[in-house]
């Protein structure tokens, strides 16, 4: 019950922050073109990142009233964590990155020649963000914050790899979470993903309309929240098979375009053009 609550206060947040942060947001230093080529404001994602931070805030008396067994708590904080962290990182790529180095081998290799890129940055601080978050469900146990740390950064660079379109990234967001709702039975170990995919929902009218791009400050959020909700839902064992199979996913795309490949299966074409502008 206390994630369903933390879904819908943070998902109310999000929609009501927007109006007050779109202004700041339209000054130019934010202007980007989408994949239209139409001038957008990106970094939109703050707006995430306000939400769980307010929400989370607003339910810390009841993890000193009635989190016994401390998983509200843990929740929680791994939550404030991963999107204070990620939305930092991504919200430097979002302004300084220049976008002329894209994947691992692009940042790695300008970083051989002597550059060091925003985005390389971002995957150094987002993988000690990404241990912090996980160590709260590692129990002290290095190998376990290892794993979790795995899942949680790989999660949120795939979120960044699938914000290729308005949309995309907050629903596969919403998918994620109605998942592990399912079969965690809602457990309470789910409020701090659900504060994130909650927002991320607040603010999927804007995303879809075009008004706006989350950018690397929502999507590597929106994947961190879907890894956070993995590892408090599940074991370590789990953990390490879903590190592999987000590795797969990572390096992948490295060579094949995830957008080729949803615009040639129907039913992910659909839900992926679900709501859009024409």
């Amino acid at each position: 019950m206390t994630a369903a609550i933390g879904f819908a206060l943070a998902l109310v947040a999000a929609a009501g922050l927007w109006p007050l942060v779109r202004p700041l947001l339209s000054e130019p230093l934010f202007a980007r073109q989408n994949f239209r080529g139409r001038t957008l404001p990106v970094a939109a994602g703050l707006v995430i990142v306000m939400a769980v931070l307010l929400i989370a805030a607003i339910l810390t008396p009841a993890v000193l009233w009635h989190d016994d067994d401390g998983r509200l708590g843990r929740s929680l904080a791994a939550a404030v964590v991963a999107s204070t962290g990620f939305g930092l990182f991504g919200l430097l790529d979002d302004l300084a990155g220049s976008g002329r180095r894209r994947g691992f081998r692009g940042h790695v290799g300008a970083l051989v020649h002597g550059e060091l890129t925003t985005g390389l940055l971002k995957l150094v601080g987002g993988g000690l963000v990404a241990i912090v978050a996980s160590w709260f469900w590692a129990f002290g146990s290095f190998p376990d914050a290892l794993a979790g740390a795995l899942v949680v950064a790989l999660a949120a660079n795939l979120g960044n790899l699938l914000d290729r379109a308005p949309g995309r990234v907050g629903k596969v967001s919403l998918v994620v979470f109605v998942v592990l709702a399912i079969t965690s039975r809602l457990d309470v170990s789910l409020t701090g993903t659900a504060l994130i995919a909650g927002a991320g929902v607040g603010m999927l009218a804007p995303d879809l309309r075009e008004r706006c791009m989350l950018g690397d400050t929502g999507a590597n959020v929106l994947g961190a929240g879907a890894g956070l909700g993995l590892i408090a839902t599940t074991g370590p064992g789990t953990w390490w098979v879903a590190a592999v199979v987000l590795g797969a996913l990572n390096a992948l795309s490295e060579r094949v375009s995830f957008s080729d490949v949803i615009g040639r299966i129907p039913p992910l074409r659909w839900l992926d053009r679900l709501g859009r502008a024409r």
